[in-house]
């Protein structure tokens, strides 16, 4: 008898970033793959062999998560800069910096709307971010340490 599952193999290798691989999110289109890296970049890969990756650089320090917005016109990354970043994965590489975290921001997510932007720092707090007016919303302050990076998947959608 033969399983219906076979066993996983190489799709494609992606080779650019120039240090470790934090963080790696889907468009939900499918079309292509945000990654996050030591190196302080993000990049956007996209899965027609003969289209480029775009490489982004604005972090100053680590790119710890990434995450694409539900519709997938937008990058979020957060870094050990203290930073958040919203960025159009397009060739121009333009993006909009969120600044109110006082140490390493781990995490960023999404609403399931994508109205909202939720960040998770080693500060100890949770902070909610508007995204088409780019603004800070509120911060959660009562945790008693750094909080996990996977939470926000978990809460938000």
């Amino acid at each position: 008898m033969t399983s219906p599952l076979e066993d996983p193999s190489l799709e494609r290798h992606f080779k650019g970033h120039r240090d470790t691989v934090t963080s790696v999110d889907f468009n939900p289109n499918m079309k292509q793959l945000a990654s996050g890296s030591m190196d302080n970049c993000l990049m956007v890969w996209n899965f027609k062999p003969q289209m480029r990756a775009y490489r982004f650089v604005g972090h100053k320090d680590a790119v710890m998560n990434v995450r694409f917005s539900p519709s997938g016109h937008l990058v979020a990354s957060a870094s050990r800069d203290k930073t958040v970043r919203l960025w159009i994965p397009s060739v121009k590489g333009e993006s909009t910096v969120f600044k109110a975290h006082t140490a390493t921001v781990r995490s960023v997510d999404f609403s399931g709307d994508g109205q909202t932007l939720v960040t998770a720092s080693d500060d100890k707090t949770i902070k909610l971010w508007t995204v088409h007016r780019q603004k800070f919303l509120f911060s959660l302050n009562q945790h008693m340490n750094w909080v996990f990076p996977g939470w926000p998947t978990d809460c938000v959608r």
